[in-house]
């Protein structure tokens, strides 16, 4: 028998992990934007799913719904077989919860596999997610502590280092995909909006009881998505944690972190978008150096005369902002003072209250 779950049911049962989501649409949809940890296993592939919306507009809705059937049959038993290789509770979905998750779910059904339709389906969710962002972000309490730092400090591997160590961390850049520069996207696929808006939302709510949160300095936009305008106001209520962390680690970093020696065509490509705002001579030595795959020499330079100089103005609207300035040799050696400022700050919090 067809059970449906509606999306405030489904939203309570996956934050409690009681369901295991399964998203039946085509690849091509699965990967423009899904329900963040679900599984595709798509009733159709991208060419069946071409057909049959051809078939529906060229011929008739009969003729596109035995088309369909035609192929579903064909793939029943396969069909059939993976979801009952996965454990537990099963929710499907397709774009607004019409006829493919509809089919999935009567078919697993039938089958003695336990599964409900998503009513409304991911168009439902997106509008979910849509309505609520705002109110998420307004209702996230957490004492937000802010890492600032020139370019190549490692700011995002110290987030990682202090999400590992249990401490409640926004990674906007893990999140969109992207490091935030021209040369951002190198080496990592880039999220859409729907993608970052879906994590976002996920890690407001699980996030929310957690004493504090550490974010980094970002502008508006990254990469592919914009922050919410709400998130970016959170920046002014932020203890401001300042990275000094000398040039030669710096440029170390990046190198470990971007391996432009993969991906030399990415870095010089993105290089000749930025080399017009570049004194020229030194602009034109960046461009040998890159072409000559002297990369350690070419981050240098473009630290010291484009990244640095835009990362000054850029800070400049903190003014006096308060806050503490870490000196570090080393990720690990800043990820520790920044854990004990992190300590001590809360700990004075605490007394205060």
């Amino acid at each position: 028998m067809l059970q449906d779950i509606t999306l405030p049911e489904l939203i309570d049962k996956r934050r409690d992990k009681q369901l295991v989501l399964i998203d039946v649409r085509s690849p091509s949809e699965y990967k423009l934007s899904t329900i963040p940890g679900s599984l595709n296993i798509p009733l159709f592939d991208d060419n069946e799913r071409a057909e049959i919306g051809t078939i529906y507009k060229q011929v008739s809705i009969q003729a596109a719904k035995e088309r369909g059937l035609e192929i579903v049959s064909a793939k029943l038993p396969a069909f059939i077989r993976t979801f009952a290789e996965i454990p537990g509770p099963k929710a499907v979905f397709c774009w607004r919860g019409g006829m493919r998750s509809k089919t999935s779910a009567t078919l697993l059904s039938l089958m003695g596999i336990r599964a409900y339709r998503v009513t409304g389906g991911y168009r439902a969710y997106r509008k979910w997610v849509v309505e609520q962002m705002d109110a998420a972000i307004e209702a996230f309490t957490p004492v937000p502590y802010m890492i600032n730092g020139y370019t190549g400090s490692g700011k995002s591997s110290i987030l990682r280092d202090m999400k590992n160590r249990g401490h409640a961390v926004l990674d906007f850049e893990a999140m969109a995909g992207h490091r935030g520069s021209i040369f951002g996207h190198i080496g990592l696929t880039a999220s859409n909006q729907r993608t970052f808006d879906s994590l976002l939302i996920d890690e407001l709510l699980e996030l929310r009881s957690a004493p504090y949160v550490l974010f980094e300095a970002e502008s508006r936009r990254i990469g592919n998505i914009v922050l919410p305008e709400a998130m970016l106001g959170k920046k002014d209520q932020a203890h401001q944690i300042w990275l000094d962390i000398p040039l030669e680690a710096r440029v170390k970093h990046i190198l470990e972190d971007y391996k432009p020696w993969e991906h030399a065509g990415e870095c010089y490509n993105s290089f000749l978008r930025i080399k017009s705002r570049i004194h020229t001579p030194v602009a034109a030595e960046i461009d040998k150096l890159l072409r000559d795959g002297s990369f350690g020499k070419a981050v240098e330079l473009l630290l010291i005369h484009y990244y640095d100089p835009r990362y000054d103005y850029s800070t400049a609207e903190y003014g006096d902002a308060p806050g503490i300035v870490i000196q570090a040799d080393s990720v690990a050696e800043a990820t520790a003072k920044i854990e004990e400022y992190v300590h001590q700050t809360q700990a004075k919090h605490a007394l205060q209250t």
